[in-house]
């Protein structure tokens, strides 16, 4: 017989799970809480427009391919993948003169080198280092789990720590490069995929330049739920069953070890393992008595959060020509914008913001002549923020794409408008503190600092997605699903698995 696997929650790295215990002959279920499969990777619609929720941006394209191959798939049999031209463009508060990024290094250094004399060079310098430090990362740190310091700082990272720059802050490594703000910025901006301010970050991150600058962006056409139903496929195709509306109440644990789940209506499903993709800070103070907590509250509570997130869904009842697929506008004040993020915690007066409108690419994700806009404002997670301050914020917000992204009094032409917010995402999701990401990515949680994917109190129970190892971002959750397959099955090579 079979063993049987539970998997809680149904996110990019849940569903990275099923699929690769599935195919490996597990019995698999997977019970997701909400109507739709996907986590953040959500979908709604409305009057013509699809929305999707959360991720936006494919990236890394040879982390994906190596999770379908590793299930026997081709990503070319499930998703139309578009390269975008020019892959995003960028608006700034304190300049009239819009940078677009082609991930083309001729045309991309020439454009630094027009801001900054030397950064066309200098550009091709970073990446050269952004693409060694990628490499080695793919292949030697992502893939691995980390059970003891030893396992961090072993030889290699202490012979290359220099090179691969883990012990210095992106903000100083990227000063060496560019003087001008403007490139920094641009440089930067990726800090906010993974939850921290560049400030803090490792500078070991600039490797997420490789991903942009050297392979480029890309669109699932169809929008990015289509990577959710792939991976819904993949998983059903081997086996696996995927319940929705299926809320879990309790791990059940007897005698150290989990037995399975129950269910909040009283169904009670067993199993050899419980693997849980919910927050897992969800999981462990809610669904765990606490005798059988690896983490306490005390331990959560001195946890950095990710930001959460402002999110404006707009039906625009015209065409937007200023804008292409992904739209970046960065603040004036760069370093306070980061510190009403993580410092002092408040809604931000001059915000630095994203505007996704897949419909330039993509006529399917709304009406003839018409505009879907996602824009994403970072902000602090565990705000309050009154129904009242979430509408006179959003009007605040469209005022000022109006006055710096070229598009003419945006308010009149928005004939649908909804707000999500910190307390979506806590409902939602579970989200601790309503962060719309995670743990934060800081050098004392990352690698052997980030919680572990598997319990030390309860026999059986794994956890898996972006609160353990490696972290936050849809092809990084699925290398955790990756990691909990190594984890249960002992192995504990740092290279990526060639098959199952």
């Amino acid at each position: 017989m079979n063993k049987k696997v539970v998997i809680i929650g149904s996110g990019i790295g849940g569903l990275g799970t099923a699929g690769l215990f599935a195919k490996k002959g597990y019995e698999v279920t997977v019970l997701e809480k909400n109507v739709n499969l996907g986590g953040r990777a959500n979908v709604f619609e409305h009057a013509g427009f699809r929305f999707d929720m959360g991720p936006s941006w494919y990236l890394a394209p040879d982390l994906f391919e190596h999770y379908f191959n590793l299930v026997g798939e081709k990503v070319s049999d499930h998703l139309d993948l578009e390269r975008l031209e020019p892959s995003y463009r960028i608006f700034f508060t304190e300049s009239d003169e819009n940078v677009d990024i082609h991930s083309n290094i001729s045309e991309d250094s020439a454009t630094f080198e027009e801001i900054e004399p030397g950064a066309g060079e200098n550009l091709k310098k970073y990446l050269e280092q952004s693409e060694y430090q990628y490499s080695v990362a793919t292949q030697h740190f992502m893939y691995k789990n980390y059970d003891t310091i030893f396992d961090f700082f072993n030889k290699r990272v202490m012979t290359e720590g220099q090179k691969l720059s883990v012990f210095s802050k992106m903000h100083k490594f990227v000063s060496k490069f560019f003087k001008t703000k403007k490139l920094q910025q641009i440089m930067e901006y990726t800090m906010v995929f993974l939850g921290t301010s560049p400030y803090e970050a490792p500078a070991l991150y600039n490797l997420m330049s490789h991903m942009d600058f050297n392979q480029g962006v890309f669109y699932p056409k169809g929008g990015f739920y289509e990577l959710i139903k792939a991976l819904v496929s993949i998983a059903e195709k081997n086996g696996a069953e995927l319940r929705n509306n299926s809320e879990v109440a309790e791990i059940v644990v007897e005698n150290g070890e989990t037995t399975g789940v129950k269910l909040k209506g009283g169904e009670f499903i067993s199993a050899d393992m419980v693997i849980s993709n919910a927050d897992m800070w969800f999981t462990e103070t809610k669904l765990l008595k606490k005798s059988s907590r690896t983490h306490s509250e005390r331990y959560w509570k001195k946890r950095i959060m990710a930001p959460s997130a402002f999110i404006m869904y707009l039906g625009v009842k015209e065409k937007l020509p200023s804008l292409i697929h992904h739209n970046l506008l960065f603040s004036k004040d760069w370093r306070k914008n980061f510190d009403d993020i993580y410092k002092e915690p408040r809604l931000p007066d001059e915000p630095s913001l994203y505007i996704c409108a897949p419909s330039v690419t993509d006529e399917d994700t709304a009406p003839d002549g018409k505009e879907n806009l996602f824009v994403l404002v970072p902000i602090a997670s565990d705000l309050e923020i009154s129904e009242q301050e979430k509408e006179n914020y959003a009007d605040k917000i469209l005022d000022l794409i109006s006055d710096e992204m070229e598009i003419d009094d945006l308010k009149s032409k928005v004939e649908y408008r909804r707000i999500y917010t910190v307390d979506d995402f806590a409902t939602d999701y579970h989200s601790y503190r309503g962060t719309a990401l995670g743990l934060a990515h800081n050098l004392w949680q990352t690698a052997i600092f980030r919680p572990k994917n598997q319990s030390k109190k309860v026999k059986n129970l794994f956890y898996v997605g972006a609160g353990t190892n490696p972290g936050i971002g849809t092809q990084i959750c699925l290398i955790s699903a990756e990691l909990v397959y190594k984890r249960v099955h002992g192995i504990t090579s740092a290279e990526p698995l060639k098959s199952l």
